[in-house]
């Protein structure tokens, strides 16, 4: 085994950043970040021991540029890279520039990620290692994507090769419409991606999105740590994950399981990674994906585990074998835990919405977690991803998990930008979600949400306001100039007080 690395440069922003310089600490490793020139006063900043401004300009010339990635490593001193998700975490490119410059790279190896990150690729290696795939086609041009859709039958999904994380998915739902859908999904495709290639999947409405998170060593070893259920989704994006999944039985978990690790043996795949499924009513199941990092669900394969993942991926990059117990099949899950995602969105048309956090209150007590991102009078803009941060509860049972997760998403004061909270309460409310029997259209068959209006906060601020300009047993007619605006306020009032 290679030496634990000693500073760690993390390539990436927000809660991974901020979850992936916790266990660093822990580890005797000095966490090192990153920042655009504009988001010099982001909060995982605060949690790193360093920081080098990538300079001006958007995402691509900061976030996702390899030279000011590796200048910012040599600046640093650092000896290894960690990407987090998003970003960089899934470029083969970036695993090569960093291994060839010297430095530890903590994930998998630059072919298994060529490898399952073109979606028909993987589906091709997949369809070799005997692992079920999801019936649809290769990519083609509109005149063999046609034929072929008439073939599979509709629904349909129209999906960029090189997509991910939900973007890039059309779907069609009668044939007349796929010419125009394949047509708009190469253009966004080609932007998003830089590859126009699309392919078509038959699409199944009433389906459940089951993955398994699975790691693998150097050694060839490759083992499953069990399942989450990713079926609370939102145009594709989850919203919400649990483990286990109350859909699995025994047999069906241990034939899953299996395909998993085939998937990830496929590829000789070393560090973490999670193999996605889709599971239908008939309880087949076939490959959907493969992750090839972190995913940001894996909080709840954690907490029913008792492990850190993260530091189980640097200590498997530095060589290290998977651990005995882990090979032994001696894991065994306990309790239950949810993740619930909290977005600076719309909670009914799910549109970005950005403002300053002016009040951040987490919730607490046993079984619960917050992975955060931000805090208070941290701004949040449309530029970079709208999750806030996640919050992990566990319990002894699934009930149990639900009761608590409703309290403390009940209890979670964010005040200074919309969140998605109205939401995530409406699922863990709705019956379907509470029986264990619900698919991923759950959220399109929520009942329709009403528009809140003008939320509480801008009420308590209002009130907040009158407070502090106006004399004790005086009605105020108008503001005074300059008067102060509570928004503002370094300290002050608060939701309760």
């Amino acid at each position: 085994m290679a030496a634990i690395p000693k500073r760690l440069l993390i390539a990436n922003r927000g809660e991974i950043a901020v979850r992936v310089a916790r266990t660093a600490r822990e580890m005797g490793i000095e966490p090192v970040g990153v920042h655009a020139a504009d988001d010099a006063d982001a909060f995982h900043l605060s949690r790193m021991a360093r920081s080098v401004d990538l300079g001006a300009g958007g995402i691509a010339e900061t976030y996702l540029s390899i030279p000011r990635l590796l200048e910012a490593a040599a600046v640093m001193g650092a000896d290894a890279v960690h990407p987090g998700y998003g970003f960089l975490s899934e470029n083969a490119d970036f695993a090569r520039a960093i291994n060839g410059a010297g430095l530890l790279w903590i994930g998998p190896s630059p072919e298994a990620i060529d490898s399952m990150g073109d979606k028909l690729e993987a589906r091709r290696r997949m369809r070799e290692a005997g692992v079920p795939v999801v019936p649809g086609s290769d990519a083609g041009n509109g005149t063999d994507l046609l034929e072929r859709g008439r073939d599979l039958g509709f629904p349909l999904l129209v999906k960029a090769s090189a997509g991910g994380g939900g973007k890039g998915m059309a779907r069609v739902d009668r044939l007349e419409d796929l010419a125009g859908a394949i047509e708009q999904t190469e253009r966004v495709a080609a932007a998003a991606f830089g590859d126009g290639n699309v392919y078509l999947e038959r699409m199944f409405d009433r389906a459940r999105h089951v993955e398994f998170q699975i790691f693998g060593d150097r050694s060839g070893s490759v083992v499953h740590l069990f399942e989450r259920e990713c079926s609370v989704q939102r145009r594709h994006q989850k919203v919400l994950e649990e483990s286990p999944s109350a859909a699995l039985d025994p047999r069906l978990r241990e034939a899953m399981g299996r395909a998993a690790v085939e998937a990830a043996r496929a590829v000789g795949y070393v560090g973490a990674g999670t193999v996605e499924f889709l599971l239908d009513e008939r309880r087949n199941f076939y490959f959907l994906e493969m992750n090839t990092r972190l995913q940001v669900e894996h909080p709840i394969t954690e907490e029913v585990l008792g492990l850190d993942l993260v530091r189980s991926q640097i200590e498997i990059a530095a060589g290290a074998p998977l651990p005995a117990d882990w090979r032994g099949g001696k894991l065994v899950p306990q309790g239950h835990a949810i993740e619930l995602r909290l977005y600076a969105e719309d909670p009914v048309e799910f549109l970005p919405r950005s403002g300053r956090i002016r009040v951040w209150e987490e919730p607490a007590g046993p079984g619960v977690r917050v992975d955060a991102g931000v805090g208070e009078g941290t701004r949040v803009g449309v530029e970079y991803d709208p999750l806030l941060a996640k919050l992990v509860v566990s319990g002894p049972d699934r009930g149990a998990a639900i009761d608590r997760a409703r309290r403390a998403l009940s209890e979670w004061v964010v005040l200074g930008v919309e969140t998605n909270a109205p939401l995530l309460a409406r699922v863990l409310d709705s019956e379907e979600f509470r029986s264990g029997r619900y698919t991923t259209d759950l959220i399109a068959r929520l009942p329709e949400a009403e528009d809140p209006g003008v939320p509480d906060a801008a009420w308590i601020a209002a009130s907040s306001a009158l407070a502090s300009v106006a004399p004790s047993g005086r009605r105020l007619e108008r503001a005074p100039a300059g008067a102060p605006d509570p928004w503002d306020a370094a300290s002050g009032w608060r939701a309760g007080a």
